[in-house]
């Protein structure tokens, strides 16, 4: 999709290194990713290959330090990568979750054979991560988690199943939220490391999604497998803590996604209304279609103000709970709000696939439900009233 809207608020957030450092990811996005989309939607995950190279030109696990394979930047970078890929329309590779959630937890919370372990691998693409959290009767509500991860000499057995995993056809390496005391509520929640070539481990077929079909989502299965409980990560009993404090991050990826999905169907339904010709005159002389794309671009405005401020302030390790819910809902609604504007512009041609604003609307709803529904960050939200 075309990106360069004109619109009367500069963003002044990035400095010129990171612009550079943009026009190199969106050249990878334009000539890896975008092709070859059709493929991996059919497939229903995209190839490991992509994944090497895009280690190889420094686009995975920015943030980590550089003694650990990543580049040892700020968030801005990782903000970078998650806009342009989804102004190339491309939600396949889960490179956010790979690199800003899974590495930073390990970067964070691992010991230092766990980071010399694992973190070079996944900056340079050669293992691919998944964090194991949501179950069939645990989503928004991760206390209610059922997988367990009972002791046995130095070991944990972990027997159990996760559901809607990002990455987890591809996986190599899971982060596994298990329950290793059952009578101890969130504190008996712990993160373990499990390598995906253990024994009892199984991964399902990616499940059949309305959307986002390149996105390799599948359940995992976890029977009797057999992990050093060396493998915990952190302390055990903060498993719960951990990833509660990681979901600030998480749901700002999703709102900065979010935006840049809106300017992205803008951009792209601006230029088709120019040159949709209705009643022998372009599409964008009607009243109406000024109105909504001036609705459309005026709210994208104010919401792509509201997250650059959030990423500063993330950067400045000053975004909270609250401020990011807001952000996630909602973006997210926005985006999908504007999508459907903008295909409801574009008559019977936006319901067909051969336009790039009906891949867009299918992949833009499921935003308003991972990372927490939208209900849940408003009643984040209202318990600070």
């Amino acid at each position: 999709m075309n990106t360069s809207l004109n619109m009367p608020i500069e963003r002044t957030i990035f400095c010129d290194e990171q612009k550079i450092f943009r026009q190199s990811v969106r050249r990878f996005m334009e000539d890896e990713i975008a092709p070859n989309m059709e493929d991996w939607m059919a497939q229903g995950y995209v190839s490991r290959e992509v994944w090497r190279k895009a280690g190889e030109l420094g686009m995975l696990c920015t943030t980590i330090p550089e003694n650990y394979g990543g580049s040892g930047v700020c968030r801005k970078y990782s903000a970078i990568i998650i806009e342009e890929q989804q102004y190339a329309n491309s939600v396949g590779p889960g490179f956010a979750m790979h690199s800003e959630i899974v590495a930073c937890y390990i970067n964070r919370l691992g010991t230092e054979e766990q980071k010399s372990k694992w973190l070079p691998k996944m900056a340079r693409g050669e293992v691919i991560g998944s964090l194991g959290m949501t179950e069939p009767g645990a989503g928004s509500d991760l206390k209610q988690i059922k997988t367990k991860a009972i002791r046995d000499s130095d070991e944990l057995v972990i027997n159990g199943s996760k559901t809607f995993i990002t990455n987890g056809y591809l996986t190599d390496l899971i982060i596994l939220a298990v329950k290793t005391d059952s009578d101890s509520g969130a504190k008996g929640i712990s993160l373990v490391l499990v390598e995906a070539d253990r024994e009892g481990f199984t991964k399902g077929s990616t499940l059949n999604k309305i959307g986002q079909k390149a996105q390799d989502t599948a359940e995992l299965f976890f029977n009797n497998v057999r992990v050093p409980a060396s493998n915990i990560l952190g302390e055990p009993g903060l498993g719960f803590q951990y990833m509660m404090e990681e979901l600030a991050w998480e749901r700002l990826i999703i709102a900065i996604r979010a935006i840049a999905g809106a300017e992205a169907a803008l951009s792209h339904t601006i230029d088709y209304v120019k040159n949709r010709q209705v009643f022998n005159k372009p599409l964008s002389d009607f009243q109406n279609t000024k109105f909504k794309l001036a609705e459309c671009k005026s709210e994208t405005q104010i919401g792509r103000v509201y997250i650059d401020n959030c990423l500063e302030l993330l950067v400045a390790n000053k975004l909270d709970a609250e401020a990011s819910a807001m952000a996630k809902w909602w973006c997210t609604e926005l985006q999908n709000r504007v999508i459907d504007t903008c295909l409801q512009l574009h008559g019977g041609y936006g319901y067909i696939l051969e336009y790039p604003i009906a891949r867009a609307w299918i992949d833009a709803r499921p935003q308003m439900i991972y990372g927490g529904t939208n209900e849940i960050m408003k009643e984040i939200i209202g318990r600070k009233l």
